[in-house]
């Protein structure tokens, strides 16, 4: 029987699950839109991949300060600062009038972005109990997966029936009842006392989850072989549903999170993983020979099950290699060799596409 102690859906866990999801959402809902407000300021292709990418820098570059960060102010009063950095950078997007202005509000959205999805995790980490953990992040990431899968959606409606000034300052109101959640987050003064004993180190890789880190490095460069290439493929293979394909690969992410966090807590990781990592390989496979839609949206099912159930899987490895202050190294690197998977995923999968096809792009994936 599951006891008081023993539950997972606190008041506190709502709040950093809910909260978690609005932040995924605007960011999710800027991704389509931004490259569009980059060419209104006179940019071009490559001014927009510099947009994305010196966010992305931010994020890597500021995530290994969150472990000695947490030692000098508690968690939750960071985890809102981030928030709010979030929040002012997406309303201050309107005010840029030029790409110089716009990089540097972008240098310091990625940095507020860093802090909170690291400082997100180790709250719901900590506020859930430790031998229901794999079930607790698998239930924090549902919510991400239905931000991100609307997100992008919300984003493009928004521009078509308003503007970017709707847009950017309607994403900075959302934020900020994010802001106003994170702030009733409750944390157990255990939790709080043990901040403050532990003296803070930098650490740029925490060793000890050096190999979890890897695999989620591996799995961040199939990912980025579907985010950037996907549109593109489908153009070539004649699909034109490519907002299902991504809709399923949600779905199958959500369903999968809602019963693979129990599996982990009970049995470990391979049980998670090695199945996970079978039908994302099928997933992949299908892609790589499709020659109709039904093809697509079976290769996208296959994938949004193995990518949902392995995510949260080698997130809540990491955390549950370290003791409890240590998380936040842990997720520092978590996301960094995560988002270094997506960059370089995208880069070298982008030279397979150049020297071969987008079909080929599928094949690496599937291998790697």
């Amino acid at each position: 029987m599951t006891t008081i102690e023993n539950k997972i859906w606190s008041l506190s866990f709502i709040f950093v699950v809910i909260s978690n999801a609005l932040v995924f959402m605007i960011f999710e809902m800027l991704l389509p839109t931004l490259p569009l407000f980059v060419t209104v300021l006179g940019g071009g292709a490559s001014q927009v991949g510099l947009v994305t990418g010196i966010f992305m820098l931010s994020a890597i570059l500021i995530r290994p300060f969150a472990g000695i960060l947490a030692t000098k102010l508690d968690k939750k009063i960071l985890l809102t600062l981030g928030i709010l950095i979030i929040a002012l950078s997406t309303g201050a997007y309107y005010f840029s009038s030029n790409i110089s202005t716009l990089l540097l509000i972008r240098l310091i959205h990625g940095a507020g972005f860093g802090l909170a999805t690291t400082y997100f995790a180790t709250l719901a980490a900590e506020i859930v109990p430790k031998d229901r953990r794999g079930e607790g992040i698998g239930y924090f990431g549902v919510g991400e997966t239905v931000a991100i899968s609307v997100g992008p959606m919300i984003g493009i409606m928004t521009l078509e029936l308003y503007d970017f000034q709707r847009l950017f300052f309607g994403g900075m109101a959302v934020l900020l009842l994010a802001v106003l959640m994170a702030l009733l987050i409750k944390r157990a003064p255990k939790g709080k006392k043990l901040d403050k004993q532990v003296s803070g180190k930098f650490k740029l890789l925490e060793k000890r989850v050096l190999f979890p880190a890897l695999l989620i490095f591996l799995i961040g460069i199939a990912a980025g072989g579907i985010m950037s290439f996907f549109s593109l493929y489908a153009i070539e293979k004649d699909f034109t549903q490519v907002g299902l394909f991504f809709l399923l690969i949600a779905a199958a992410s959500f369903i999968i999170r809602l019963l693979s966090g129990k599996l982990f807590d009970k049995y470990g990781p391979s049980i998670i993983l090695i199945p996970g990592s079978i039908l994302s390989i099928i997933g992949l496979v299908i892609l790589y020979v499709a020659a109709s839609d039904s093809m697509f949206l079976i290769a996208a099912t296959f994938y949004g099950f193995g990518f949902g159930a392995i995510f949260p899987a080698v997130q809540t490895w990491c955390m549950n290699l370290v003791e409890e202050h240590e998380h936040e190294d842990a997720m520092a690197s978590f996301f960094n060799f995560f988002d270094l998977g997506i960059g370089g995923g995208s880069f070298i999968l982008g030279l397979v596409a150049t020297v071969a096809s987008y079909q080929a792009v599928y094949l690496v994936a599937s291998i790697v």
